[in-house]
């Protein structure tokens, strides 16, 4: 593909993203292609996605390097301007990012050269009953030193907004959005809704929706299901809560989950990929639902997910998995599949020669 405009999300905190930063520069030096900052604090406040992308003259390609931290600040910059997105790991426990940082001019050569796919993921969009905002004097308690919080979401202007569907928000995530508690010696209760039916009220320290993306995040450590990233689902886990029924449940894409605060219910926050974006009274309420856009990755070979998923859980090193002494091989075929496993997706051996189940 052509690249003319390259956007750079950098962990500043971390020497080798630097050092990899000056690769990409030196990249777009070479290739003629201009390469700008973006994602960074401005005069001590943060812009919208909007605003970022604009200031980097709409680029077409996003590269971050970091971990998934830094991978989601750029899925939500590279979501605006429905630009590719490649992810440099740096980080210890991701599964998001694509290549490793000695390989990042290789990386950019391959997206150059059109020798690249392009891994389709699922976002989330939120409609709410009242325009989101963090209460005056919140935010200094809330920051931890992570630095200003990024201002409200703003109102779409391409949705319809009325009373019963609510106002269509500006937020776009790929892991997930959480509602939860602010007291920490009370919970949040709310009511759960799936295509606007009610499923049961829950009491809870929070409530999530996350996409197949998200499963391996929050959901994850609390005790939600592991999802592939390819599947076309909606993922609903409480987190902590107190009722027997303690199961997430998986929705199918178009079944979007309300969550309203009951009127028993001290305030609850609401968090965009772990980016606090508003507080909710009781009474109040947002709707998740799948976007229309998807977020576009660069992939530069297939998705290993589940050995991504074997290597950064140590499943090889479990007690049972080494029982007689070693971990079972790969499952691996040197012949093409039969036709009645033809249409199945299978991994390919480094080489490409050979399917591996």
């Amino acid at each position: 593909m052509t690249v003319n405009r390259l956007g750079l999300v950098v962990h500043g905190g971390r020497a080798e993203a630097v050092e990899a930063a000056g690769v990409v520069r030196a990249w777009c030096e070479e290739h003629a292609v201009r390469c700008t900052d973006i994602d960074v604090w401005h005069d001590g406040g943060r812009r919208t996605a909007r605003e970022e992308v604009e200031a980097a003259s709409d680029p077409d390609l996003v590269v971050t390097l970091g971990g998934d931290g830094t991978f989601l600040r750029g899925a939500r910059l590279a979501a605006e301007n429905d630009a590719l997105l490649l992810g440099v790991d740096l980080g210890r426990v991701g599964f998001l990012t694509e290549v490793s940082a000695a390989g990042v001019g290789a990386a950019l050569d391959a997206v150059r050269e059109d020798r690249l796919r392009i891994d389709s993921r699922m976002l989330l969009a939120l409609r709410a009953s009242r325009r989101l905002e963090v209460p005056e004097g919140m935010e200094s308690w809330v920051r931890y030193g992570r630095g200003p919080l990024l201002p409200p979401p703003q109102v779409r202007p391409d949705c319809e907004t009325d009373d019963e569907w609510g106002i269509p928000l500006d937020v776009t995530a790929l892991n997930d959005i959480v509602l939860e508690k602010l007291a920490r010696d009370r919970q949040v209760s709310v009511g759960v809704y799936v295509s606007g039916r009610l499923l049961a009220s829950y009491s809870a320290d929070a409530l999530l929706v996350a996409t197949p993306t998200g499963s391996t995040a929050y959901s994850f450590a609390a005790g939600g299901p592991v999802v592939s990233p390819r599947a076309e689902a909606l993922v609903f886990t409480p987190v902590a809560p107190h009722m027997a029924f303690d199961r997430s449940i998986i929705t199918a894409p178009d079944e979007p989950i309300g969550l309203r605060v009951l009127e028993r219910s001290g305030q609850a926050a609401v968090s965009v990929d772990g980016q606090l974006r508003g507080v909710l009274d009781p009474g109040d309420w947002i709707g998740v639902y799948a976007a229309p856009r998807r977020l576009r990755a660069v992939r530069l070979g297939p998705m290993d997910f589940y050995g991504r998923l074997r290597e950064r859980m140590n499943l090889t090193d479990a007690p049972a998995a080494v029982a007689d002494g070693s971990p079972p091989p790969l499952w691996s075929v040197t012949t093409p599949p039969p036709g009645d496993l033809a249409h199945l997706a299978l991994l390919t051996a480094p080489d490409g020669s050979s399917p591996l189940l």
